[in-house]
Formats: structure tokens, sequence, C-alpha cells
């Protein structure tokens, strides 16, 4: 019996603080077992927002991610790429370029503090990401 391997995503953002944290947890929870996602920021704030934690914790998800700086993933090798922020994806950097790369922002709800803010991009994420990860494989 063969064992099929996890495909790898990293989520990049400027901060690794907000979106990219939870759409690194939802995969993980998700789809855990096609993919393994990890997350990462251009400029890492070096905590995770407490209110994107309480959003992933009333959808069942207990996440205990950190605020990562890009350059830890040197060298790895992802299948794919996706940046959530304008800012990260013009700032990307360019020897992530071997697998795909796909942009796909979401507004930042750490702007507004508004814990509805990150409900919905916590929702957006939800659906939106699961279901290009579905399509690609």
């Amino acid at each position: 019996m063969q064992s099929v391997s996890k495909r790898k995503v990293l989520f990049l953002c400027t901060g690794n603080s907000c979106r990219s944290q939870m759409a690194e947890a939802i995969v993980n929870a998700r789809l855990g077992e096609q993919w393994e996602a990890v997350s990462a920021g251009i400029k890492p704030t070096g905590y995770v927002h407490p209110k994107a934690l309480a959003a992933l914790a009333e959808i069942g998800i207990q996440h205990q991610g950190r605020s990562k700086s890009i350059d830890e993933f040197r060298g790895v090798d992802f299948d794919l790429v996706v940046t959530l922020c304008d800012s990260a994806a013009e700032e990307c950097p360019i020897w992530l370029g071997k697998g795909k790369r796909v942009h796909h922002s979401f507004p930042d709800p750490a702007k507004t503090d508004d814990m509805n803010d990150f409900r919905k991009v916590r929702d957006d994420i939800q659906l939106e990401i699961i279901q290009l990860l579905q399509q690609i494989g």
C-alpha cells in the first residue's frame, strides 16, 4: 500500500498575525489529510492576534500558531503559495516562485479590531480557500 504525501501550502501575509494564521489553522483542521499548511509574514508582528484565535475557537479550531518570518521557509518546496494581502503579493520573495502562486486578498480585520470583521474574514477564508485547494487537488 502506497502512502500519499500531503501537498504543502504556504499562506503569506505582511504581519502573519490574522489572515494567514486563520488560513493555516482552517486548512490543517479541514483538509489536513491532503494538505499541510503553514503561514508566514513578510514583516511578522511577533504575535497571533487574540481575536483571530477567538474567531477560530468559535468554529472549534484551537490554533497554537506563532508569528513566523518568510525567511524560516527558505529552501522549502511548496506546492502552492497563497498571498492573502496586496502588500505580501507585491513583496513576495522571488525564491518562492518554484510552485504555483495565487493571490487571494482579504481585508485585514486588525485594522478595525471588530470581532465581526474577524468572523467575516474567517468565514470567507473557510469558504474560498477550501474551495481553491479542493479544485487544485
